[in-house]
């Protein structure tokens, strides 16, 4: 039976983040393009998806990088982009702190924000889920995605410039965003901190090197947590 339901709870991972496929290949798809033209070779576009497995600090390096700006500019950008990551971990151990340090580790490497995403909800809606369950479930949302990431990066860097102008894969980078916020906002300081990186990104949108993403990052971060805050307050006795 609990061989079963970890089977269960896999398969169910897979199933919900399935649909992340549609995004995923156009969006790393794109990476693949972009890094070739901005002249990487495929050997070190795809070890930069590999390693690095993160589309956002990876489009912001190269966008740096393009624009010849200072190593030191190059990899702080990215890493504050990626800080998301520390903010997922936090929210991650309590459903899966416990697990052995090698699945941990694994897991480490392959949180994502599709992975996350799907995740948190369902532990949080689920929180009957056994420890082995929740890994399952993890497991499960990541193998349908980072596979693809993967494949579509070498494809893209393979076709290049043959990728006709048309098929405008660059939407796959909002929609993959919005796929993956809108159904998170469900609390009032979700919400005030979203709207209010969203507007700090657009003000500071003219500071160089995309800078302006980590003040809005932060301010986010800082709005948030204030109104979690102010509404712990109310709602106390």
């Amino acid at each position: 039976m609990a061989s079963s339901s970890i089977k269960s709870a896999y398969w169910r991972g897979f199933r919900d983040a399935t649909p992340f496929v549609f995004v995923v290949a156009p969006f790393s798809l794109l990476f693949g393009v972009i890094a070739t033209e901005a002249g990487l070779s495929v050997f070190e576009t795809m070890s930069m998806s590999v390693v690095v497995i993160a589309g956002a600090a990876q489009f912001t390096a190269l966008q740096l990088m393009n624009e010849n700006a200072p190593t030191i500019v190059v990899l702080a950008s990215s890493l504050a982009v990626n800080l998301r990551m520390a903010m997922y971990s936090a929210s991650l151990t309590p459903f899966l702190g416990a697990a052995p340090t090698w699945q941990r580790a694994i897991m480490a490497y392959f949180t994502v924000d599709q992975s996350y995403a799907l995740s948190v909800l369902k532990f949080e809606t689920e929180p009957k889920m056994t420890l082995p369950e929740r890994v399952a479930y993890f497991m499960g949302t990541v193998s349908p995605v980072c596979p693809n990431w993967y494949l579509f990066t070498l494809v893209g860097a393979l076709v290049g410039q043959a990728i006709p102008p048309w098929l405008a894969l660059d939407f796959a980078v909002p929609i993959t965003f919005l796929a993956m916020i809108g159904p998170m906002l469900r609390t009032g300081a979700h919400v005030v901190a979203a709207g209010v990186s969203v507007t700090l990104a657009l003000c500071f949108a003219w500071v160089p090197y995309n800078l302006g993403l980590m003040i809005a990052g932060l301010g986010g971060m800082m709005a948030g947590a204030q109104t979690e805050t102010v509404l712990a307050k109310r709602a106390a006795p």
